[in-house]
């Protein structure tokens, strides 16, 4: 699991080795000027409402060559629940150089990455993932 630090929408930084350390989380790189990211989103919400209270932890990451303004509009007018972070590029390289979006990960609270989705995942298959890590989580 890369050792990367999120800047969020609020200038507050969060990092895999700190904050989200023995958590399950998804990372979601997407862009506001992708259809399938716009799509996916109110069913990513969805997953994150129905899991935060079971540990999940969620940063969606907007692709840099998102306007910031546009980003933060979205994240405002949709009322995205979880963490929205920008990125200079340099969190998408420590992800493996990721350059579609979406693309999903899941990481468990051993900070091992579960899955990578590109493209939207199948949700049924992602529920099953997360019920499994958050279990072993109450271990």
């Amino acid at each position: 699991m890369p050792d990367a630090t999120f800047t969020l929408l609020s200038g507050q930084k969060v990092s895999t080795a700190g904050d989200l350390k023995g958590k399950v989380y998804l990372v979601n790189f997407w862009a506001t000027s992708c259809a399938t990211c716009m799509q996916e989103m109110p069913q990513m919400v969805d997953t994150y409402n129905r899991f935060k209270g079971q540990g999940l932890e969620f940063v969606a990451v907007a692709m840099n060559y998102d306007p910031p303004m546009y980003v933060a509009n979205y994240a405002q007018t949709r009322q995205l629940p979880f963490k929205v972070a920008l990125d200079d590029g340099s969190v998408a390289k420590q992800f493996g150089n990721v350059q579609l979006t979406p693309t999903t990960f899941v990481v468990d609270k051993d900070g091992k990455i579960l899955k990578r989705y590109v493209g939207a995942p199948q949700f049924a298959e992602l529920d099953a993932l997360l019920k499994k890590a958050l279990d072993s989580n109450a271990a």
